[in-house]
């Protein structure tokens, strides 16, 4: 398995906020198409191949073939989330206003991608450690739990979260053989092994004023007003407002909505250019 490669043209390319979609933010790892020779694929694998789901009432194991035909949304996490001193990773719950409920995560990397998903859209689920794989190889069975399962309105992706440095070579078939799953059934998979530069910081300043804000003063409308007339950097934008300070967390609340847009390759702060949507 290899690491994908940005070249520097794709780096520098601007990320426009209000239009951006997952695949502008993640780098990915590359599946080497070797990997799967250790995989037993021969005719009737998604047969053979199992997930096991749990529900609050019982376990439930289906071949990997119907994988669809399971309710997964009423399924719970297969592997509890803990927390005890001196552990090394930072497990936790991030609300995701894209479902109205918290989400687990094992890692801070996790919970990083469960940011970006409830900022690109299009997301109408996300299960946590949604099910436990049990595949088989050359050697014998292997088990491997997926991070996230993501559905949408038309599709859905397996995702596993990765830092690159931290990919060990038992990770590889693993990865290989939750691709192979989630394609038997037309999913889609992806190892999430970092983002483009920058996009992280700047998701994260526009996160804080995500949820739901009162506009009595009618910020929003002077912020909407004053684009209009011609694209302004931050600090200008807001001051330029009848109360500047107010109108600062306004913008950034529009900004995560998508009503507003800037580049994410670049840092949030009074030089940044924003945009009115449809002239980014």
């Amino acid at each position: 398995m290899k690491a994908t490669v940005r070249a520097p043209e794709i780096e520098s390319r601007p990320v426009w906020s209000h239009s951006c979609a997952l695949d502008d933010l993640v780098a990915p790892y590359a599946i080497d198409p070797a990997v799967t020779e250790g995989l037993d694929t021969e005719p009737g694998w998604a047969r053979r191949w199992t997930a096991r789901w749990k529900t609050t009432q019982a376990d439930v194991i289906s071949p990997v073939q119907d994988l669809t035909s399971v309710p997964a949304i009423a399924s719970v996490p297969v592997r509890g989330f803990t927390w005890r001193a001196g552990q090394r990773h930072r497990p936790g719950l991030q609300y995701l206003l894209a479902t109205g409920r918290m989400h687990g995560f094992e890692s801070l990397a996790e919970r990083n991608l469960l940011m970006v998903l409830d900022f690109v859209g299009n997301v109408v689920e996300v299960l946590s450690q949604p099910f436990k794989l049990r595949f088989t190889t050359v050697d014998g069975s292997e088990d491997h739990t997926p991070d996230f399962l993501v559905l949408s309105p038309d599709s859905a992706m397996l995702i596993d979260v990765r830092p690159g440095h931290l990919v060990k070579d038992k990770d590889l078939v693993k990865f290989a053989a939750t691709e192979w799953a989630a394609s038997a059934v037309g999913w889609r998979y992806l190892v999430a092994s970092g983002w483009r530069r920058q996009v992280l910081t700047s998701l994260d300043a526009l996160s804080a004023r995500r949820r739901p804000m009162s506009d009595r003063l009618g910020l929003q409308g002077e912020l909407l007003e004053l684009l209009r007339e011609r694209p302004r950097r931050f600090g200008e934008l807001a001051e330029a407002t009848s109360l500047p300070a107010v109108a600062r967390a306004h913008a950034v609340h529009l900004l995560w909505h998508r009503r507003l847009a800037m580049d994410l390759a670049q840092p949030l702060d009074d030089a940044t250019w924003i945009y009115p949507v449809g002239r980014a």
